[in-house]
């Protein structure tokens, strides 16, 4: 009997940045990078201060259109697109920037809602605004911060809303800015949790730039139990194999491998941000 069984299909492209150069007068800021993005996949982007990581996701998100190269966003050429267009691109992405980003004079219900009232292409019916919200809040712990303003909250607390917002448009794509910067370790693993929880609950794609090589270690080795409502060990290399490290230096992208490769370069700046955790 011939196995007509058909193997699953590969996961669907969702960012491709090739050869992007983006110059500030006389100084690169990104020179000649690439690298592509898969559905579930996770993208850990580490590198000194001013090494490019935040100009790099702000490139993919279209608020900087840079010099050279090209912009892939959901298979779509963005390289030259209006304004309009990115804004269609932006309700199938969320973004938590750094400090999460909030609106200090919004309640956090407001601050969750607002991807949902002002993107209109996540064409978000009225009625289902706030159970939306609730339902974003309730995914980071947070539900009953919804008549509060950010100035109420901690700082972990404020960038676990970020994270709601973030995700409330149930977006393929996910960019995170240095979401552990700043915070204890405790409620930095939090965080990660909620990343990983969003990550592996929903196959969203996630490129999360970092100072913390811990924040890279967790997402390749540990994955969100549904059951236990906590992170637990990976089996097998299934995480570990879907999570890159990218390594920025002077605006290149230096290294992009697993991590066993990243803790096995002997490169003096490269081997630092593994040597971090090991020490």
């Amino acid at each position: 009997m011939t196995n007509t069984a058909q193997s699953p299909a590969p996961p669907h492209e969702v960012l491709r940045l090739e050869n992007i150069t983006l110059r500030f007068e006389d100084s690169t800021a990104l020179d000649r990078v690439s690298f592509v993005l898969h559905q579930g996949e996770t993208c850990i982007i580490q590198g000194a201060a001013g090494s490019g990581k935040t100009v790099l996701l702000k490139i993919a998100l279209g608020l900087i259109k840079p010099d050279e190269g090209r912009v892939f966003v959901f298979g779509q050429d963005m390289t030259g697109a209006r304004e309009r267009d990115w804004m269609d691109a932006r309700a199938r992405m969320g973004i938590l920037f750094q400090e999460g980003g909030l609106f200090d004079s919004m309640t956090i219900e407001d601050n969750v809602g607002y991807p949902l009232e002002n993107i209109k292409a996540v064409h978000c019916p009225p009625a289902e605004v706030r159970p939306r919200v609730e339902e974003a809040l309730q995914f980071v712990e947070l539900g009953h911060t919804l008549d509060k303003v950010p100035s109420e909250l901690s700082g972990g607390m404020r960038r676990r809303v970020g994270i709601a917002r973030a995700v409330v448009t149930r977006p393929q794509l996910v960019l995170y800015d240095s979401p552990t910067a700043g915070l204890d370790p405790i409620t930095a693993t939090t965080i990660m949790a909620l990343v990983a929880k969003e990550r592996d609950t929903r196959q969203t794609a996630t490129a999360l730039a970092t100072h913390r090589y811990q924040d890279g270690h967790l997402l390749a080795n540990y994955i969100w139990d549904p059951d236990r409502g906590e992170l637990v060990p990976a089996r097998g290399d299934c995480t570990a194999a879907r999570t890159r490290f990218v390594v920025m230096g002077d605006g290149r992208l230096v290294f992009e491998g697993s991590q066993a490769e990243l803790e096995a370069s002997t490169d003096e700046y490269i081997s630092q941000f593994a040597r971090r955790w090991k020490e």
